[in-house]
């Protein structure tokens, strides 16, 4: 076939890679990562907070001392001391045994973004409706949209989901003649707004779709990252049934080896390593062998302190930054722990529209479109503290506001552009 277009595969596509798009977070990668950019854009740990010269021995003793197992194949499932340790991991947030919490039921995955795929497999006929928040991560939108599924987003404020908003997408959902499969939600710091379900909404939340019968996947990579008083209880330390719990190794420890997992309810677990077993036959066992030690031999709970530490101060100077320089109209949340603050531009502004402009000022980062499968979030974009110093945090925001005052003075002098979607003002 030598020779031959991207156009001259089009009829052999399955219907499935309609729905596959690029990500606009990818997209950005090679302009972000340029020295001169100060990106606000990515969702990178700081990985230089590890102490990196203890972990690289502690890979190197994995590969001369243990290399015949930990280079060999494992099971699907999991290496068994590790989903021990994820037991543990878990309990930390109140998911322990007293709700179902067992080795057994964990299935261990490529990152969380292989558990969203399985999940998506498991669940998801094409046409199918998945409820997700509005805006929702973007990784996820890729996985339930690759499934050929329908989101339906659902509007959260300043207490993360509103339950009156998820009731009535249900019931929409009924009236047009489906059902929706599952609610995706990120309860804790939430990709990209930052916020965090209320206590009082999580009990609402669960109540209303255990009376719809609608499963909750419950994604929770940034839980461990508060930086006042103790995380909130996921979910699925309240309810047992119905609720799959996915989280990651890459927020807490190195995004690099991709390590994730689920916790299902015990029904499902044989199906989702058989269709892991499809997908990727096993996980790395090098990667869950350096994850296992890391857990059993260093002291990982004083870096997620550290992590809380770092994180707290940059989104302090995230905090301040906005609030010294940037125009009248603006807007932001005000995470209590994660990576992201979702900012709201002045009336008529488009966040995407605006990007050339803020390249050239040398400043990058996400609009707000790439987090709504529904062309919203145009008004809007997201701002990642986790990544860069609090001085560059400040010198990003300073450029970024030069731009937004351009776009006003332009918008002042010719009128507004089109927006080309709707900005989603509940948020």
């Amino acid at each position: 076939m030598t020779g031959t277009t991207l156009d001259d595969y089009t009829d052999r596509y399955a219907q499935r890679v309609a729905g596959m798009k690029a990500s606009e977070i990818r997209a950005l990668f090679a302009v972000a990562s340029r020295p001169e950019v100060v990106s606000l854009a990515g969702g990178a740990p700081y990985v230089s907070a590890l102490p990196l010269d203890a972990v690289g021995e502690m890979l190197a003793r994995l590969g001369s001392e243990h290399g015949a197992t930990t280079l060999q194949y494992c099971v699907g499932q999991g290496l068994p001391e590790l989903r021990e340790r994820i037991c543990e991991v878990m309990e930390l947030s109140g998911i322990g045994v007293s709700v179902g919490a067992s080795p057994e039921d964990v299935v261990v995955t490529v990152g969380g973004q292989q558990a969203l795929d399985l999940v998506a497999r498991l669940f998801i006929d094409p046409g199918d409706v998945v409820l997700a928040e509005g805006p929702t991560y973007v990784g996820a939108l890729g996985a339930f949209q690759a499934a050929q599924a329908r989101v339906v987003h659902v509007p959260m404020d300043d207490e993360g989901l509103i339950p009156a908003a998820l009731e009535e997408a249900i019931a929409t959902v009924a009236r047009s003649g489906r059902r929706a499969k599952f609610l995706y939600t990120i309860p804790n710091y939430q990709n990209p707004a930052g916020v965090t379900l209320s206590e009082q909404r999580r009990e609402e939340v669960l109540d209303i779709c255990e009376r719809a019968g609608l499963l909750v996947v419950e994604d929770d990579p940034y839980g461990q990252l508060c930086f006042d008083g103790e995380p909130p209880r996921p979910l699925r330390a309240r309810r047992r049934d119905g609720v799959f719990y996915l989280s990651t190794f890459s927020k807490t420890f190195a995004p690099g080896l991709r390590v994730g997992w689920i916790l299902a309810p015990h029904a499902v677990r044989d199906k989702l390593v058989i269709a892991s077993e499809a997908q990727i036959l096993c996980p790395s066992a090098f990667a869950q062998a350096a994850v296992t030690q890391y857990l059993s031999t260093m002291p990982w709970r004083e870096q997620l302190k550290t992590y809380r530490e770092i994180y707290r101060e940059r989104r302090d100077a995230l905090l301040s930054a906005l609030a010294d320089l940037m125009p009248e109209g603006t807007t932001w949340t005000e995470p209590g722990g994660g990576l992201f603050v979702w900012a709201t531009l002045p009336d008529g502004l488009d966040a995407k529209a605006m990007m050339p402009r803020a390249i050239a000022a040398r400043v990058a980062y996400v609009p707000g479109t790439g987090f709504y499968a529904d062309g919203g979030g145009t008004q809007n974009l997201r701002l990642n503290f986790s990544f860069t110093t609090p001085e560059r945090i400040r010198e990003g925001v300073r450029r970024l506001a030069g731009v937004v005052e351009q776009e006003l003075a332009v918008r002042a002098t010719f009128g507004s552009r089109p927006t080309g979607g709707r900005s989603h003002e509940t948020l």
